[in-house]
């Protein structure tokens, strides 16, 4: 039997209704995914769910069979970011993932996970992070999956935790338009002309950003607050064997407003079933989700390029 890929719902990156997160958060319930991560990874004006909602929710997930991690935010700009960051490092029910290096101290001693905008390039890198507990390592997402192989070879993982005694799991970016860079100044406020300050919230009008066209009129980015993403979805659904043979034990399915339970499902019957890895990228190429599919980075091309399985 080939080892099971487990399915990481990631956090959702957009600015989406509170009604519309908890039914969305119900369908996941009833996926086949493993893992859920929770919590506002990008902007902390958004307001739609408060930490203790999200402890709730993670409670209900848990309740459910999942394993849930609460993210940190992955661009910290106050002493109030601050404060919220060391008060989710507190909380003893639920592991972290470190959104940037400022959690890392708040997380030494006890297990937690690597976001994927800390800069972990080389295995002595991810044997640092590993000392000081980091047990999961979501690499970044431009890296391709043959440089994962080195940086946590398959057959000598990394050791992580205190004691040395926990191997460090790798976690690759699966499915969705990827978190390519943040900024201080928020990019979906400045295109409504207004100021950060003062956003009037205008990301919850677009639940999977705001796409950036080329000046040929080709898609290139997408606008979501302070975060800019790449316009396509990141697509590994073909490459289930190259994910094994580098070693990669779990697979990122960030979400999208619309047909994520179909994602999940067919993520699923390739990744741990017996579907036809091309028959289910055609399926996903037919739902018409936002930008397209490439694949491009994990195979040390152009983000923008599509290799074919």
């Amino acid at each position: 039997m080939k080892e099971r890929i487990a399915l990481t719902v990631g956090p959702v990156l957009y600015y989406w209704p509170r009604r519309a997160l908890l039914d969305f958060y119900a369908a996941v319930a009833e996926s086949a995914a493993d893992t859920v991560v929770l919590g506002e990874v990008v902007c902390s004006r958004r307001h739609e769910m408060r930490p203790d909602d999200w402890l709730a929710l993670a409670r209900d997930l848990a309740a459910c069979g999942k394993e849930v991690v609460l993210a940190s935010q992955a661009l910290l700009e106050s002493e109030s970011d601050l404060r919220g960051m060391r008060r989710l490092a507190q909380q003893d029910e639920f592991m972290v993932e470190a959104g940037d290096a400022s959690a890392l101290r708040a997380l030494a001693g006890r297990p937690f996970v690597l976001g994927p905008h800390i800069n972990v390039y080389s295995q002595p890198a991810l044997q640092e992070h590993a000392r000081l507990g980091a047990v999961r390592w979501v690499a970044p997402v431009e890296l391709g999956l043959d440089a994962l192989a080195l940086i946590n070879p398959p057959d000598a993982r990394v050791a992580g935790g205190p004691q040395g005694t926990t191997p460090v799991a790798t976690e690759v970016f699966a499915f969705g338009r990827l978190p390519l860079a943040f900024s201080a100044r928020c990019f979906t406020a400045r295109h409504f002309h207004l100021n950060k300050d003062e956003c009037a919230f205008r990301c919850i009008e677009h639940p999977d950003g705001l796409r950036l066209d080329t000046g040929e009129g080709e898609p290139f980015l997408a606008l979501n607050g302070i975060q800019t993403q790449s316009a396509a979805q990141h697509c590994l659904i073909g490459d289930a064997p190259a994910l094994r043979a580098a070693g990669i034990s779990r697979a990122r399915l960030s979400p999208v407003s619309q047909h994520f339970g179909d994602v999940i499902d067919l993520f699923e019957r390739v990744f741990n079933g017996d579907a036809d890895a091309r028959t289910a990228a055609a399926s996903l190429h037919a739902l018409s989700l936002p930008g397209g599919l490439v694949n491009g980075f994990a195979h040390r091309r152009a983000g923008l390029e599509r290799m074919p399985a």
